[in-house]
C-alpha cells in the first residue's frame, strides 16, 4: 500500500493570543520565538491513520509539505512516528497562496511521486481552518474524495470509511485510489519512538522547486491566488464592569435584579 500524507507547519494553536501578531502586509499570522511552529494536529491524525493501514497492510507512506523555511525538526515529526519519506515543495514562489494554488502545487507533487494508493490530509489547517486544500487535490487529479474521516479500513482495492456527520456518522465504501480528510474523531496519534526520532534526524528530505514539478511559478503561490484576502485581523474584546449598591444588602439585591432584567440577563 503506497500512500501520501499531506501536512503544514502552523503557528502553534496552543499559544495564548497575545503571543500571535498579524503581519499587516502579508495577513500571514506569526507567533513570537517562545511558541515555535509545530505540525497541525489534524494533519498528524491524517499521518497516524496512514501508518496504522500501514501496519495491517505493509507499505511505504510519503510525507509531503508545502512552504519556505521549514523547520525540520517540525515537518520531520512524521518521520519519527514511522512513516518512510519527506517531500518538502520548498520555495518562495509557493509561499501565500490561497487553498487552490496551494492544492495545485501538491497535486503537481503528487504526480511526481506517481503509484499511490491514498493520498491523507487533515480535516482542516489549524491556522486557516478553511478545510479545501484535500478538496483541491482530488478535483484536480480527479478522485474521489470522502472527508472527515473518522476510521478507515482497507480491503482488496477498497476503503471503508466512517466519516463525521452533524449528528452521528455514516460509512460509505470508496474504490482505490482516493483522497481522505481525516478527522480529530479517529483518535490520538501516536507518539515518536527513539529509534524514530534518531533515524528522522539522519533523514534528509527531497526538496522540490517549482520546476521540478513541472510547474509554472505564476501558477502557485500568492501569484496563482482565485482568493483575495481583504482584511484579517485581531477581534478587540473590551469589558466592563459596574458595582451594584444599595442601602442595604437586600437593596442591593433588588438593584442588581433590576439591571440584569435591564441587560436581558434575566
Amino acid at each position: 500500500m503506497n500512500i501520501i500524507v499531506c501536512v503544514k507547519q502552523v503557528p502553534d494553536p496552543e499559544a495564548p493570543p497575545a503571543r500571535f501578531k498579524i503581519d499587516p502586509n502579508t495577513y500571514n499570522v506569526v507567533s513570537t520565538s517562545d511558541f515555535p511552529p509545530v505540525l497541525s494536529p489534524f494533519d498528524e491524525q491524517a499521518v497516524e491513520a496512514a501508518l496504522r493501514i500501514k501496519d495491517a497492510w505493509g507499505g511505504k507512506v510519503t510525507i509531503l509539505s508545502l512552504g519556505i523555511n521549514m523547520q525540520r525538526e517540525v515537518v520531520k515529526k512524521p518521520l519519527s512516528m514511522g512513516a518512510d519519506e519527506l517531500i518538502l515543495l520548498e520555495d518562495p514562489a509557493f509561499v501565500d497562496g490561497d487553498s487552490w494554488s496551494t492544492g495545485y502545487a501538491l497535486a503537481a507533487a503528487i504526480k511526481k511521486i506517481g503509484k499511490f494508493d491514498l493520498i491523507f490530509c487533515g480535516r482542516q489547517a489549524a491556522d486557516s481552518d478553511s478545510g479545501q486544500v484535500g478538496a483541491a487535490i482530488a478535483e484536480i487529479l480527479g478522485l474521489p474524495q470522502v472527508s472527515v474521516a473518522r476510521k478507515i479500513e482497507a480491503a482488496g482495492n477498497k476503503v471503508r470509511v466512517e466519516r463525521v456527520t452533524a449528528d452521528g456518522y455514516e460509512t460509505v465504501e470508496v474504490s482505490m485510489p482516493a483522497l481522505i480528510t481525516v478527522s480529530n474523531e479517529l483518535g490520538e496519534p501516536r507518539y515518536a519512538t527513539i529509534k524514530g526520532i534518531v533515524a528522522a534526524k539522519r533523514e534528509e528530505p527531497m526538496v522540490w522547486k517549482p520546476a521540478d514539478i513541472g510547474v509554472d511559478a505564476f501558477k502557485v503561490g500568492v501569484a496563482g491566488r482565485r482568493v483575495r484576502m481583504v482584511k484579517i485581523y485581531q477581534p478587540a474584546h473590551v469589558s466592563k464592569c459596574e458595582m451594584i449598591t444599595g442601602a442595604n444588602e437586600e437593596d442591593a439585591g433588588k438593584n442588581l435584579a433590576k439591571k440584569m432584567a435591564e441587560v436581558k440577563l434575566l
